[in-house]
């Protein structure tokens, strides 16, 4: 059983350097693999940046962009056959857990921001691990 991370998305489907590494990563576990309303958000954020500025765009994406990057996210998470979490309000206390012992506010290492927070609180309501990039969650107890 396997979070996904936003940012494992984002790499992913924006094509970063780590991309291959991450999908054979995805393609060497069983499942299942959770995503949630907020990641699947922060992720089409995310990609609509990367496809604004690729364009060149100094102005706000347009709404087709957004609409293309919701599409890229849907079917990813879709081609995963991933499953979509929950967040309760036990969910919502947990993420504030993480923010207490693993968050920016309290300069902890891993420094977890509010999307990881509930990426982290999923993680640990689900009882799974998290498919991250970066550093971020290396610094918890439920690093990939």
């Amino acid at each position: 059983m396997l979070f996904i991370d936003a940012s494992v998305i984002v790499a992913i489907i924006g094509q970063e350097d780590d991309a291959e590494h991450l999908m054979d990563r995805l393609s060497d576990d069983d499942g299942p693999f959770y995503v949630s309303a907020l990641v699947r958000m922060e992720a089409t954020l995310a990609l609509t940046r990367q496809m604004a500025e690729a364009q060149g765009r100094n102005k706000p994406a347009t709404p087709e962009i957004v609409g293309k990057a919701r599409r890229l996210v849907d079917q990813f998470i879709a081609d995963l056959e991933a499953r979509e979490a929950m967040i309760s309000g036990d969910v919502g206390t947990k993420a504030l857990d993480a923010a207490q012992l693993y968050g920016k506010i309290v300069n902890h290492p891993a420094k977890l921001n509010l999307g990881d927070c509930f990426t982290y609180a999923c993680a640990k309501a689900y009882r799974t691990r998290i498919a991250y990039k970066g550093d971020d969650f290396a610094e918890t107890d439920l690093g990939w």
